[in-house]
C-alpha cells in the first residue's frame, strides 16, 4: 500500500467537484433553515394571539404554517442526507486510492443517492413555496373582498 504523490493529486482533483456540491448543499441548508425560522416566528405570533382569544382564522393559519414547516423539515432532512452522502463519496475516493479497494460502484451509488436526495430537497422546497404563495394569495383575495364589501356599504 504505497501512496504516491501523483495519485493523491488526482484524487484531490476528483474530490473537488463533490466539494463544490457540498458547498451548494450548505447554502441550500441555510436557505431552508431561514425559511423554517420565519415559519416558527409566525407560528409563535399566532399562538400568542390564540391565547388571548380563539380565532378560527388564526387556527387555520396555524395549521397551514404547520404543514409548511413539515415540508421544510423534509427538505432539510433530504439536504442533510445529500451532504452526508457527498462526504461519503469524498472519503471513499481517498480510501479507494489509499487501499486499492474497488469502490467504484459504491462511489457511483452514493453519488446517485446524493443527487436523488438533493432533488427531493428541491421538490419539497418548491412544494413549500407553492403552498406559501397559494395561502398568501388566498389571504390577499379575502382582504380585497372585505375591502370591496366595506366600500359598497359605505357608498349606500
Amino acid at each position: 500500500m504505497k501512496i504516491e504523490l501523483s495519485d493523491v493529486g488526482q484524487v484531490i482533483q476528483l474530490a473537488t467537484a463533490p466539494v463544490f456540491v457540498l458547498a451548494g448543499v450548505s447554502i441550500l441548508l441555510i436557505v431552508l433553515t431561514n425559511r423554517l425560522g420565519r415559519i416558527i416566528d409566525q407560528m409563535r405570533s399566532l399562538e400568542d394571539r390564540i391565547v388571548k382569544c380563539v380565532d378560527v382564522a388564526c387556527l387555520a393559519e396555524l395549521r397551514n404554517l404547520h404543514r409548511r414547516s413539515n415540508l421544510i423539515n423534509i427538505a432539510i432532512a433530504a439536504s442533510t442526507l445529500c451532504g452526508l452522502l457527498v462526504c461519503v463519496v469524498i472519503a471513499m475516493l481517498f480510501l479507494g486510492d489509499a487501499s486499492d479497494l474497488p469502490l467504484d460502484h459504491y462511489i457511483a451509488v452514493s453519488f446517485i443517492g446524493a443527487m436523488l436526495a438533493l432533488t427531493a430537497s428541491f421538490v419539497y422546497l418548491m412544494r413549500e413555496v407553492y403552498l406559501s404563495y397559494r395561502l398568501m394569495r388566498a389571504q390577499q383575495l379575502e382582504a380585497m373582498a372585505m375591502c370591496a364589501g366595506r366600500n359598497r356599504t359605505s357608498v349606500s
